[in-house]
Protein backbone atom coordinates (compact mmCIF):
# COMPACT_ATOMS: atom_id res chain seq x y z
CA UNK A 1 0.00 0.00 0.00
CA UNK A 2 1.46 3.68 -1.40
CA UNK A 3 1.20 6.13 1.62
CA UNK A 4 -0.34 9.70 -0.01
CA UNK A 5 1.94 12.59 0.55
CA UNK A 6 -0.03 15.65 2.68
CA UNK A 7 0.66 19.22 0.83
CA UNK A 8 2.46 21.54 3.13
CA UNK A 9 0.93 24.05 0.80
CA UNK A 10 -2.42 25.45 -0.35
CA UNK A 11 -2.66 25.45 -4.27
CA UNK A 12 -4.29 28.86 -5.23
CA UNK A 13 -4.27 30.67 -8.59
CA UNK A 14 -3.14 33.86 -10.38
CA UNK A 15 -6.34 35.52 -11.65
CA UNK A 16 -4.55 38.97 -12.52
CA UNK A 17 -3.46 42.27 -11.35
CA UNK A 18 -5.18 44.16 -8.64
CA UNK A 19 -6.91 47.13 -11.26
CA UNK A 20 -8.91 49.77 -11.60
CA UNK A 21 -11.30 50.90 -14.22
CA UNK A 22 -8.24 52.17 -16.80
CA UNK A 23 -5.08 51.42 -14.58
CA UNK A 24 -3.58 48.26 -13.30
CA UNK A 25 -1.10 47.66 -10.28
CA UNK A 26 0.95 45.37 -11.28
CA UNK A 27 2.63 45.06 -7.67
CA UNK A 28 -0.43 43.28 -6.48
CA UNK A 29 -1.71 40.03 -7.63
CA UNK A 30 -5.15 38.52 -6.79
CA UNK A 31 -4.85 35.08 -5.47
CA UNK A 32 -8.45 33.05 -5.52
CA UNK A 33 -7.08 30.11 -2.79
CA UNK A 34 -8.37 26.36 -2.86
CA UNK A 35 -11.43 25.83 -0.74
CA UNK A 36 -11.73 29.36 0.73
CA UNK A 37 -15.60 31.45 0.06
CA UNK A 38 -15.41 34.16 1.80
CA UNK A 39 -14.20 36.62 3.89
CA UNK A 40 -13.61 34.92 7.57
CA UNK A 41 -11.90 32.06 5.95
CA UNK A 42 -9.40 34.46 3.28
CA UNK A 43 -8.81 36.72 6.60
CA UNK A 44 -6.27 33.47 8.03
CA UNK A 45 -4.49 33.75 5.10
CA UNK A 46 -2.85 36.68 5.81
CA UNK A 47 0.61 37.32 6.50
CA UNK A 48 1.47 33.33 4.72
CA UNK A 49 4.23 33.34 2.16
CA UNK A 50 3.23 32.32 -1.58
CA UNK A 51 5.66 31.31 -4.32
CA UNK A 52 5.15 30.97 -7.90
CA UNK A 53 7.25 27.98 -9.21
CA UNK A 54 8.11 27.70 -12.73
CA UNK A 55 10.40 25.56 -15.00
CA UNK A 56 13.06 28.19 -16.18
CA UNK A 57 15.32 26.99 -20.03
CA UNK A 58 18.59 26.05 -18.68
CA UNK A 59 20.24 24.80 -15.52
CA UNK A 60 23.43 25.95 -14.17
CA UNK A 61 24.83 22.70 -13.34
CA UNK A 62 28.24 24.32 -12.25
CA UNK A 63 26.23 26.04 -9.25
CA UNK A 64 24.44 23.24 -8.34
CA UNK A 65 21.23 25.16 -9.58
CA UNK A 66 18.30 23.30 -11.63
CA UNK A 67 15.57 24.58 -14.05
CA UNK A 68 12.91 25.02 -11.70
CA UNK A 69 12.86 28.76 -10.15
CA UNK A 70 10.35 31.06 -8.00
CA UNK A 71 9.04 34.45 -7.48
CA UNK A 72 8.02 34.78 -3.82
CA UNK A 73 5.69 36.79 -2.46
CA UNK A 74 3.22 37.32 0.88
CA UNK A 75 -0.45 37.80 1.12
CA UNK A 76 -1.74 41.26 2.25
CA UNK A 77 -4.73 42.21 2.38
CA UNK A 78 -8.45 40.33 1.81
CA UNK A 79 -9.81 40.93 -1.63
CA UNK A 80 -13.66 41.79 -1.90
CA UNK A 81 -16.21 39.04 -0.16
CA UNK A 82 -15.70 35.97 -2.07
CA UNK A 83 -12.75 35.06 -0.56
CA UNK A 84 -10.14 36.08 -3.53
CA UNK A 85 -6.90 37.56 -1.74
CA UNK A 86 -4.63 40.48 -2.43
CA UNK A 87 -0.57 38.93 -2.57
CA UNK A 88 2.36 41.38 -2.96
CA UNK A 89 5.62 39.59 -4.62
CA UNK A 90 9.40 40.59 -4.57
CA UNK A 91 9.46 40.77 -8.10
CA UNK A 92 6.06 41.16 -10.29
CA UNK A 93 4.66 38.05 -11.57
CA UNK A 94 4.85 38.43 -15.64
CA UNK A 95 1.02 38.40 -17.32
CA UNK A 96 1.84 34.53 -18.63
CA UNK A 97 1.22 33.10 -15.01
CA UNK A 98 -2.40 34.38 -14.95
CA UNK A 99 -4.56 31.54 -14.42
CA UNK A 100 -1.66 29.21 -13.36
CA UNK A 101 -1.17 27.77 -9.77
CA UNK A 102 0.91 29.24 -7.46
CA UNK A 103 1.77 27.43 -4.21
CA UNK A 104 0.43 29.65 -0.32
CA UNK A 105 2.43 28.16 2.35
CA UNK A 106 0.89 27.16 5.80
CA UNK A 107 3.38 29.50 7.51
CA UNK A 108 3.92 31.59 9.38
CA UNK A 109 1.09 30.79 11.48
CA UNK A 110 -0.92 33.48 13.55
CA UNK A 111 -3.08 32.12 16.34
CA UNK A 112 -6.25 33.27 16.45
CA UNK A 113 -7.69 35.41 19.37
Amino acid sequence: MVKKQDRLYSRAIFLGYRRGISLQNTNQGLLRVEGVKNRNDAKWYLGKRVAYVYRGKTANKEKGLTKHRSIQGKIISVHGDNGVVRAKFHHNLPGQAMGKLVRVMLYPFRPSN
